[in-house]
């Protein structure tokens, strides 16, 4: 897959709240309420990223997870990113 040109990247991001590009990756965190908010949280997207067969970075700290998407194989972001991103915003609800 290929890594989305920086135009375009930018312009996809423009629609995606909370969302902003940080160190070559795709960055957002989410508030969870509490450390149990914040597992179950993060069990979500953890049977949907092995589902699409693409993990997150993943940072937890007792009511906030920090997901960061990027293909490291592509060297980059890439539209697989995007769709993960999106996902991770629906599994928040």
């Amino acid at each position: 897959m290929a890594v989305l040109a920086e135009s375009e990247l930018q312009s996809q991001v423009a629609g995606m709240q909370g969302w902003e590009v940080r160190d070559g990756a795709l960055e957002k965190s989410y508030d969870r309420g509490d450390f149990d908010g914040s597992m179950a949280f993060v069990k979500s997207v953890a049977e949907a990223a092995n589902a699409a067969d693409h993990h997150p970075d993943i940072s937890i700290s007792w009511n906030t997870v920090t997901l960061r998407w990027v293909n490291h194989s592509a060297g980059g972001i890439t539209e697989k990113d995007i769709e993960m991103a999106e996902k991770s915003d629906s599994l928040a609800g």
